[in-house]
């Protein structure tokens, strides 16, 4: 019976009747230990089991993660999942990346994405077959990383689904994001101590009534805390209890319960101790494996039954499990390491059959020095563990293998190996220490180059960029004698990494450069296309735009041919520099969609906001909120918040384009993030993005000279030529002519030698604004023949704007008219309201009435109903666009519901005639 927690009962018991309901919920119980949060989802799953009728009972699903399991990838979600899972009904990519990650066959590298969404798509799947699923993960601080990420995933996913996820977790000093279980952006229940009522009830329940002194001394040094309720009256004498001899001092407080635990088991039998010390030590929770393992250490048939009765062991048919999890780590503490090795190498030899990789990891925890049979066995263990995406795993083995290896040069590889695991699992901060302490022992060329990549890496995207520049270069002087291919790979990385801002003064000499440039009769189309990217980063970081623009075009048809993610995202990053607008669109969305088909969930997220500078430029503003939002949604759906930076800095430039309310909570959110987490390579972009936002904003109330100041602090340049219109525009409209010519003048060379229609129609718009006689209306005229063939609608609508402001004023009303209706259609198209208000007074000055025009109802849904919409249009069931989306059929099902609702169709046929682009 559960004493005080009627209201925490009722609001589980909310998400499973909301679960019957059709909708998701999700919780995270969080509590110190011994609180009670293990004893609260027990409460949740005889409740959902025993409901008033079959018909309302949901099928309860159970796991819970384990200490000693850590380094053993998905192991608790294959305990979830094991129950229902049916590989036939699952996506082909996704059953065969859950088979990979439960070692059920081998295969290519398990993409912790699909993991995910195999997680999703079984749960939502049982849930369809049987009705409410409730999925309970008790100690979830303890998941190994890969069941966390894979839990984590298909919580924050879950939407239109009869599923309940509930988590329960301890964590030290409040740190709810501690460890490998980081549910951010989760709904949290913090559970606390017992009031006083409760706790006296839960006191008297074992113990009779309690003098009223005596409970009270015991309630207040307890804080209420059921488990110290329960245990510490058991180190008292009688005498104290009845009140009639004194309470100690001190008492043994919840943060010292272990202690009292301890006690009771050094009053058992040696055997006894032994058992537990096994038991403690052991992550398979089998009878067989831990009575061997125990045999093996003399303890004898007879200790069962003394720690069964002890009560600080469970036997339940083959499960054995260690009371509480402070029983297991005050008995594994007190032991002494002799005693630890010990009962490690016995479960080693108990497990040598039948589970090698777990026997190997006990082997490690028995070893007490240099091992090399032992370290080679749990490199093979980092392998298969990061075959099967368990990239915590293999990282902890490879570092284990490597402490118990002598030989320097196995030892960095090791060591390396440690370091490329921890950083694709996410801990940036360990993968930069061992990656450090690997350079330092080797003096392999190559592997030093390796090590460099990956420190650069590791700058460019949570550091500092122009470490990371130093870096590359550093390494292209390393390794372009024995490796001319590694060379050109980190050389064309360098440049890319300088032209976004990170530029350390590091240069490449200009014989290694050319040697590297060259191209042979055995370079491969990847390589060939490197050598062009690289050309044309040289020459524009030279200004020498023309020789820019002309190897750039021949590295993109050599790109069309290269199916590598980073080729892809590099040729886009460089199409954007270069102010190619249909190439950067083209070379992110194929990035975006081939990662998204493998289900490389990290690439969608780089392709994704970098696609949304394309999106911007052409006017694609529904598909650009699209865009970002699926970003911003995968970014948190894998625990990573400072991968929501660029996508709130988008959030917030709309806003500020469209004039909506949200702009204020958008950048509250971003600023959050960027005070918090390292940008990496994206620090000068969103910080850039941000400017752009406020400047926009600034404008649309009225403030010039503000606009003005945000919009000329941008500073990288391709982004100071994106935005050019607006900057030299709101330069215009605060008085300082001199800085909108200088702008201009800056954009001049650019467009003259690049021959860009939207950079030339920038610089007549510019002219035509800084004008001081009638030349301002042939430059206007100009820049508009430049925008009939640029693909930027807003800049175009901004010039037409301008243009009608200016004849209306020089008195041509009537010409001025047919530039103000332009631009209020497509001002009307895009929702930029600040500007179609000041569109539709400017017509109304000119004597013309503006009509208003409906937009189109496809603008009015939102983001996941655009995605879907635009999935099914083309002929995706449910099933596949749930895929593509990250979320269940069900969701899917759920959104085109309001899709027909909204733009008024009843079948699929009369949505694919309508225009989602």
């Amino acid at each position: 019976m559960l004493y005080g927690r009627d209201r925490e009962r009722a609001e589980l018991a909310a998400l499973v009747v909301r679960a019957r309901a059709g909708r998701a919920g999700v919780l995270v119980v969080l509590g110190e230990p011994g609180v009670g949060k293990s004893a609260l989802v027990l409460d949740l799953v005889v409740w959902a089991q025993q409901a008033a009728s079959a018909a309302e009972a949901a099928r309860v699903l159970r796991t819970a993660g384990v200490e000693s399991e850590s380094p053993l990838p998905f192991t608790a979600l294959h305990r979830l999942l094991r129950a229902v899972v049916d590989f036939e009904r699952l996506p082909v990519p996704q059953a065969a990346a859950l088979r990979v990650a439960f070692g059920l066959e081998d295969g290519l590298s398990a993409e912790p994405f699909l993991v995910g969404m195999a997680t999703l798509s079984v749960l939502t799947d049982a849930a369809a077959e049987v009705g409410p699923v409730v999925c309970v993960v008790d100690d979830a601080q303890w998941l190994d990383a890969a069941s966390a990420d894979a839990l984590l995933f298909a919580a924050r996913q879950l939407d239109a689904d009869p599923v309940v996820m509930v988590f329960a977790a301890r964590y030290p000093d409040g740190d709810a994001d501690a460890g490998a279980f980081r549910p951010q952006g989760l709904p949290v229940l913090e559970l606390g101590g017992l009031d006083s009522g409760a706790a006296r009830q839960l006191l008297d329940r074992p113990s009779g009534e309690l003098p009223r002194q005596v409970a009270d001394r015991l309630v207040r040094d307890t804080g209420g805390n059921p488990l110290a309720l329960l245990e510490l009256p058991t180190t008292l004498i009688a005498a104290q209890l009845s009140g009639a001899a004194p309470l100690p001092r001190q008492l043994t407080l919840t943060a010292s319960v272990e202690r009292a635990f301890l006690d009771r088991c050094r009053r058992l039998s040696e055997e006894v101790q032994t058992l537990l010390l096994v038991a403690a030590a052991d992550n398979t929770g089998r009878v067989d494996t831990v009575r061997v393992a125990a045999s093996r250490l003399g303890v004898s048939a007879g200790a069962w039954a003394d720690v069964e009765r002890s009560g600080l062991l469970n036997v339940t048919g083959d499960v054995v499990s260690v009371r509480h999890p402070l029983v297991r780590s005050a008995v594994y503490q007190a032991a002494t390491s002799f005693e630890r090795r010990r009962a490690h190498q016995a479960l080693a030899d108990a497990l040598r059959d039948g589970d090698p990789d777990r026997a190997t990891w006990h082997r490690a925890a028995a070893a007490d020095g240099p091992d090399r049979e032992l370290a080679d066995a749990l490199c093979q263990v980092g392998i298969r563990a990061e075959k099967r995406g368990g990239y915590v795993a293999a990282a902890a083995a490879c570092e284990r293998a490597a402490a118990l290896t002598v030989n320097e040069p196995a030892r960095a590889a090791r060591l390396f190996a440690a370091a490329r695991n921890a950083w694709a699992s996410g801990q940036a901060v360990s993968a930069r220490a061992l990656s450090g302490s690997a350079r330092e022992l080797t003096s392999d060329g190559l592997l030093r180059a390796d090590i460099d990549r990956l420190r650069a890496r590791i700058e460019v995207n949570v550091g500092s960029a122009s470490d990371a520049h130093r870096i590359f270069v550093h390494a292209v002087r390393t390794v372009a004698d024995l490796d001319p291919g590694r060379a050109l790979e980190m050389a064309a990385a360098a440049a890319l990494t300088r032209t976004y801002g990170g530029d350390s003064g590091a240069t490449i000499a200009d014989d290694v450069r050319t040697r590297l440039l060259t191209a042979t009769d055995s370079d491969t189309p990847r390589t060939r296309c490197l050598q062009l990217l690289l050309g044309a980063l040289t020459a524009s970081a030279d200004g020498d735009w023309a020789q820019a623009v002309a190897t750039l075009e021949r590295a993109l048809q050599a790109g069309r041919q290269v199916e590598d993610l980073d080729v892809l995202g590099n040729l886009g990053n460089t199409a954007l520099n270069l102010g190619d607008d249909e190439a950067a669109r083209w070379f992110y969305a194929t990035m975006a969609s081939s990662a998204r088909e493998s289900g490389a969930g990290m690439a969608v997220i780089y392709g994704l906001e970098r696609l949304a500078f394309a999106q911007l430029v052409a006017g694609r503003w529904a598909a650009l909120r699209g865009s970002v939002d699926e970003a911003l949604t995968l970014a948190r759906s894998v625990g990573q918040p400072g991968l929501t930076a660029a996508p709130l800095a988008w959030l917030t430039l709309l806003a500020a384009l469209a004039g909506t309310d949200d702009y204020d909570h958008h950048l509250g959110q971003l600023e959050a993030v960027v005070t918090t987490h390292p940008l990496g390579i994206l620090t000068d972009p969103v910080h850039d993005l941000t400017r752009w936002a406020k400047g926009t904003r600034s404008a649309a109330d009225g403030d010039a000279g503000a606009a003005l100041h945000h919009l000329g602090a941008m500073r990288l340049p391709a982004l100071q030529r994106m935005a050019a219109v607006d900057r030299i525009g709101a330069a215009a409209r605060a008085g300082e002519r001199a800085v909108a010519l200088g702008w201009v003048d800056e954009l001049a060379p650019f467009a003259a030698a690049t021959h860009r229609p939207w950079a030339l129609a920038a610089v007549a718009f510019g002219r035509a604004l800084t004008a001081e006689t009638d030349e301002a209306a042939q430059a206007f005229e100009d820049a508009l023949g430049h925008y009939r063939h640029a693909a930027r609608p807003y800049d175009q609508a901004r010039t037409q704007l301008a243009y009608g402001e200016y004849l209306r004023r020089t008195n041509r009303r009537v010409d001025a008219r047919r530039h103000l209706r332009s631009a209020l259609e497509t001002f009307t198209d895009l929702g930029a309201q600040p500007l179609l208000a000041r569109a539709s007074q400017e017509l109304r000055a000119s004597g013309e009435t503006s009509r208003k025009r409906d937009p189109s109802t496809v603008l009015q849904l939102t983001p996941m109903e655009r995605t879907v919409a635009q999935l099914v249009s083309i002929g995706l069931s449910n099933k596949d666009a749930a895929a593509q989306c990250w979320v269940s059929p069900r969701t899917v099902a759920f959104h085109l519901r309001n899709v027909f609702a909204k733009v008024g169709v009843s079948s699929r046929g009369e949505l694919a005639q309508l225009d989602f682009s």
